[in-house]
């Protein structure tokens, strides 16, 4: 997506039209070629297509509009322009159904143009005017010397759409002095002065038409920054807030720095520009001023805030500058950063963008793997720890006097919004506290203390039943209490309640059944059955709204079934149907899950459709079955028949599982207890079974108070826990370790788990740059001051020294090109504690890393290599060569013990262990080392790589090298003749950024581009070359297309869109299957799965090409060509298309499901199937 408009309040001018029609719309500018106008439709929760329409190519392409939008404060129209020649304006207007319309599009082009940026500015209801800051550049292209590029000015200038002639003119355009970056639209009308603020650099301009004189105001800097002095300061993003009295813009420096401007008038001619230091956050690419009161950060990099504006700033001491103020032409204001003062940090949303890197595995040894990835850059870098599950807060653990078996709530009354009791059961007693302000222990609640609780609920409207071994106490509100007694010698075994009925097993096989009549009492039904087995567990739905009573319940016997029995009283306890399970059931819980959005969707009577879309706000009784081999059951039953259908299985655990019914967001929802816990909820329009990051537990029940309205109260040993989940929906949860530089790769230490991290930045000090700069910047301050001022200048020179803003939140100084700093960090991912740093000299730039072992060293331990480029300048890329470190890696990694280092004349870009020595890649050589004593040892080379080398993959006699445009080459490592012979390679030129292995043929590559693509050596391909002695001559004689004599086949190929930095082939799941994981810059992680057989492939090819139809791209791109982009797309199919199955109307599903000859509930089955045999 190339630029979007949102908040655009369209055709303000109808005025006979209603207040409600005034719609808030999103205008999306993408690389599809199309603008597109976007409702959010709030019963939904989803954005709909109002119009879409086409005036250029898709990709992303100079001449076709959409990097550029600008829409007309009035909402009359909108302009969109592409970074040169192009742009068109559109007008919207509503027809006589107060629909909006929009217009053909209307040409403001102009050849040899580039547009730098574009907006709409506030001209009141006058004809709609745009302003774009441009660059001619005709002059400069026919000019060879370069002098007339020198020359060529920006220029600011006035697109006017004239509404009654309909057409697009350029009123106005004028020279700038400065480069600028880009605009800001000044409120007009009746609101301001109108114009825009041109942010240029070093300095904020003031610009209108007519008789407006520019008032030009330079950018404040930081004062004794460590900055390079000749870097110009620029702005960055801004924020407008406006109200009926008053506006004021919120401008961001590079930074961070964010500076409040106010506009001083006179008679609507704007007299001055006034600057105020208002706080620092992270640089942004966005911010937006809400009309609450907070201010949101879209950040450039690492996670979004939102702030709550708590001061406006203007009664504070900080000082405030002014265009008024005298200066000599290059100065500027200072100022001093602080810490927050007028922001409050209120919200965080996590973002990994850019991960530069990551890795599958579990260090912890949690059985499931952890994700570890490192991502940021320079000193907001972090490695960032992801563990699939939900995140758990702890609101509250006591301990208790003994182990608990089991724990509820109640309340009081059915209508109250809080819980009023904990009732905790022990082996031989019972335990009631009461929840208020504080949970304390309490005698008067009419619970039986002096024995264990088989199950305690709230029933009726206001009384409360407690069921133990020997019988069932009913506890009125007045604290009547009626009791029930086991007969004879039989005592209760199992019990299910809900609100109006109490079903209790004796000694194992008899089955009682009770039911509230409408004067509060307890009757049991006059006879009982007997069950053909022991009675393994049992449980009751909830009694749905407007009945009598819940119509089903659910036994598990101890003969591996699961029986339903109606509570009809026409037939009670009579069988309905069975289910044969393949082990017994441990328990069993009965849950309404799914609602639909509307409360007034029409009846839906279709068997087929999916268990999700039910008559009304209704949703689908769900008998979930816990069994004792640790795996969970979800079947659906048949409201009316009492049949089991739809049965989905997911392996939980290693224990038995059993299940609570709670509440999440509510509706009901269900905890499922094995080795971990794990719970089953429905989250927009999805089924959701995710683990929480938590230790495991044993008992819970739903609890509600004032202090936590939806949470969980559970025992783990001898505690109690009360315990919330606020991040429902998330598939990992995260924790975060600080680096100082950009994370650039990292070697697992295999026999501590612990982290060995290169951190590098360019543009950066080293620590001992930074305190020597320091040092010379405080000796000047000494220096210039006069006698008079020497004690003072000494104390601010001191105080300078030692003052240390953090830059994690106050940006590191830019050094300049050409300046790098790095280290070498050792972190134990567990605790996120740093065990030591190893730092490098200032310009040495860590472009590699391996772990090896090497065989000639006799004491088996590990070496860390570390490929350094030295004085590296990025473009045009120079560099002072490169050299190898190595490193002795002490047994429990707790220090590094530096060997030597060995010179290269090219930069090492890519290292590998191999058969005991070291590949590694130094410009476009490949080389094998070996250890010495005083420096590596060159042992054997290859010169017939291309450009450079960067990333080098071992198995066996194979090396697979990667070059940095030329895709992959297969070579061969004869060992009796010392050689690395090229014996295959790729036949298309592909741009590597990472590579795996998948087997000793097959390999997958991703490219910059945003390429994954999948090479295998055909069966046909040797790389045994043994009828040339020499083992070079007769493969380059007989080469083909330039290269090796023999190609990959390509097996696989799709357009991700992001540029893929790391692939690995893992398991994400303890006992699922081998996926291709990645992640990208942009920060997302995702898989690629294979198929296990053709018939899969077949089904979701077809679900694929029938959701390409019915649900193509908001934005208008056609999703084949998409995904073919660059190769066409080959033996890859899109999942997360096909999950968008899930999510479309009733209709469609039917429609779709229909043609595919299934029904929607076996679309859904495999598509929660195929992603829980290999993910989440």
């Amino acid at each position: 997506m190339r630029s979007c408009a949102d908040g655009l309040s369209l055709d303000r001018r109808c005025k006979s039209a209603l207040l409600a029609l005034f719609l808030d719309y999103i205008v999306v500018g993408s690389d599809s070629g199309r603008i597109v106008i976007l409702e959010y439709n709030p019963g939904k929760n989803s954005l709909d297509k109002v119009h879409q329409e086409t005036f250029g190519k898709s990709g992303c392409r100079r001449i076709v509009p959409g990097q550029y939008f600008a829409i007309d404060p009035k909402g009359r129209a909108v302009m969109i322009g592409a970074v040169e020649k192009q742009k068109l304006a559109y007008i919207m207007n509503r027809d006589t159904q107060a629909r909006l319309t929009i217009s053909s599009p209307l040409e403001a082009h102009k050849s040899n143009t580039l547009t730098y940026h574009m907006v709409g500015v506030d001209v009141g209801f006058d004809n709609p005017m745009f302003a774009c800051l441009e660059i001619d550049y005709e002059e400069a292209d026919m000019d060879p010397t370069g002098d007339a590029a020198q020359r060529t000015q920006q220029t600011l200038t006035f697109y006017e759409l004239d509404l009654g002639l309909n057409h697009v003119v350029r009123k106005y355009s004028e020279p700038l002095e400065e480069h600028a970056n880009f605009l800001v639209s000044v409120p007009g009308g009746n609101d301001g002065p109108s114009g825009v603020l041109i942010c240029s650099e070093n300095y904020l301009t003031y610009k209108n038409l007519g008789d407006q004189h520019d008032i030009r105001c330079p950018i404040p800097r930081r004062r004794n920054d460590l900055d390079d002095p000749e870097r110009g300061m620029i702005f960055i993003c801004s924020a407008t807030h406006r109200t009926k009295s008053m506006y004021f813009f919120l401008l961001q420096t590079e930074q961070g720095d964010i500076f409040k401007i106010t506009l001083e008038t006179d008679d609507d001619v704007v007299s001055e520009i006034k600057l105020k230091y208002f706080d620092t956050v992270p640089p942004a690419t966005a911010m937006c001023v809400l009309k609450t009161g907070f201010l949101f950060v879209a950040s450039e990099f690492g996670n979004h805030y939102l702030y709550q504006i708590a001061h406006l700033g203007d009664d504070d001491d900080e000082p405030e500058f002014s265009s008024a103020m005298p200066l000599e032409e290059g100065e500027t204001f200072f100022f001093a950063p602080r810490t927050l003062k007028n922001l409050v940090l209120v919200d965080e949303l996590p973002s990994f963008a850019p991960i530069i890197t990551s890795q599958v595995a579990d260090l912890a040894n949690e059985d499931t793997p952890q994700l570890y990835v490192l991502c940021g850059r320079g000193p907001r870098s972090t490695l960032r720890v992801l563990r699939h599950g939900l995140e758990v807060s702890e609101m509250a653990v006591s301990e208790l006097p003994g182990n608990p078996n089991a724990v509820w709530t109640v309340k009081k009354r059915i209508d109250d919004e809080f819980d009023a009791y904990i009732i905790v059961s022990f082996v031989n007693a019972t335990l009631v506290l009461s929840i208020g302000e504080t949970v304390e222990e309490v005698t008067d609640s009419g619970f039986l203390g002096t024995t264990p609780t088989l199950c305690c609920a709230a029933l009726g409207d206001d009384a409360l039943v407690q069921v133990y071994p020997d019988g069932i106490r009913h506890i009125r509100s007045d604290k009547r209490v009626n009791e029930w007694k086991a007969p004879g010698k039989k005592s209760i075994t199992k019990c299910a309640v809900n609100q109006r009925q109490v079903v209790i097993t004796l000694s194992g096989r008899e089955l009682v059944y009770f039911e509230m009549d409408p004067t509060g009492e307890l009757n049991e039904y006059t006879e009982r059955s007997e069950m053909p087995a022991e009675i393994m567990c049992m449980a009751l739905g909830t009694v749905p709204e407007g009945e009598q009573r819940s119509w089903f319940l659910a036994v598990g016997l101890a003969d591996n079934t699961v029986r339903i029995l109606s509570l009809d009283p026409n037939n009670c306890l009579s069988p309905c149907s069975m289910q044969a399970l393949p082990s017994p059931a441990e328990s069993l819980c009965l849950v309404e899950m799914g609602h639909t959005e509307s409360s007034t969707a029409p009846a839906n009577t279709d068997e087929d459709a999916p268990p999700q879309r039910s008559a009304g706000n209704k949703g689908t009784i769900y008998l979930n079955i816990g069994l004792s081999n640790g795996v969970l059951l979800r079947t659906v039953l048949d409201p009316v028949s009492g049949d089991l259908a739809d049965t989905r299985t997911r392996y939980l655990g290693s224990r038995p599982v059993k299940l609570f019914r709670i509440k999440m967001q509510d509706a009901e929802a269900v905890l499922a207890m094995s080795s971990r816990t794990w719970l089953s909820y429905y989250h927009q329009n999805r089924f959701h079974l995710t683990p929480l990051s938590y230790e495991t537990l044993e008992y819970a029940s739903g609890f509600s108070s004032e202090q936590c309205s939806e949470g969980i109260v559970a025992i783990s040993t001898n505690t109690l826990r009360i315990l919330a989940l606020e991040k429902l929906g998330a598939v990992f949860n995260q924790v975060a370790f600080p680096l100082e530089y950009t994370p650039r790769t990292f070697a697992i230490h295999p026999d501590t788990g612990r982290m060995l991290i290169a951190e590098t930045d360019h543009n950066a000090y080293t620590d001992d740059t930074k305190t020597a700069r320091k040092e010379q910047m405080a000796d000047e301050m000494r220096c210039a001051a006069g006698d008079e001022e020497r004690e003072l200048a000494i104390e601010m020179a001191n105080a300078f020294i030692n003052e240390v803003l953090p830059e994690d939140v106050f940006s590191a100084p830019k050094a300049g090109l050409g300046l790098w700093a790095s280290h070498i960090r050792c972190l134990d991912a567990m605790h996120g504690q740093t065990m030591y740093t190893v730092p490098l000299k200032q310009n040495e730039a860590i472009m590699s890393m391996a772990l090896v072992k090497f065989s000639i060293a006799a004491d088996g331990r590990y070496y860390l290599v570390v490929g350094i480029a030295k004085d590296l300048q990025l473009n045009p890329r120079i560099s002072q060569g490169g050299c190898i470190d190595v490193y002795k890696v002490d047994p429990t990694c707790s220090s590094l013990e530096f060997m030597h280092r060995t010179e290269c004349e090219e930069i090492p870009g890519a290292l590998c262990g191999f058969q005991g020595r070291l590949l590694a890649g130094c410009g476009r050589m490949l080389r094998i080392y070996d250890l010495g004593k005083k420096k590596m040892l060159r042992k054997c080379e290859n010169k017939h790589i291309p450009y450079q080398i960067v990333n080098i993959q071992a198995m066996g006699h194979r090396v697979y090298v990667s070059d940095v445009q030329e895709s992959v080459f297969f070579i061969r490592y004869r060992r009796a003749e010392n050689q690395l012979i090229i014996f295959a390679d790729d036949t298309h030129p592909r741009w590597v950024t990472a590579t795996t292995l998948l087997d000793y043929d097959t390999i997958a590559i991703a490219d910059k581009f945003g390429n994954l693509s999948i090479q295998r050596l055909p069966h046909s391909v040797t790389d045994d070359v043994d009828e040339d002695p020499t083992g070079t001559k007769a493969l380059w004689d007989r080469g083909l297309l330039s290269g090796a004599s023999q190609k990959s086949e390509n097996i696989c190929s799709f357009h991700v869109g992001e540029i893929i930095m790391s692939l690995q082939k893992a398991t994400l799941i303890p006992g699922g299957s081998e996926a291709l994981i990645y992640s990208t810059l942009s920060g997302t992680v995702g898989a690629f799965v294979p198929f296990t057989s053709r018939e899969d492939y077949d089904f979701f090819q077809h679900l694929e090409m029938h959701m390409r139809n019915e649900n193509p791209p908001l934005c208008g791109r056609d999703h084949l060509s998409y995904r073919s982009s660059y190769y066409p797309v080959k033996n890859v199919l899109d999942g997360d298309l096909c999950e968008q199955y899930l999510s479309i109307d009733a209709a469609k599903q039917k429609s779709i499901a229909n043609d595919m000859f299934r029904t929607p509930n076996q679309i859904c089955k495999k598509l929660e199937d195929i992603r829980t045999r290999y993910a989440f």
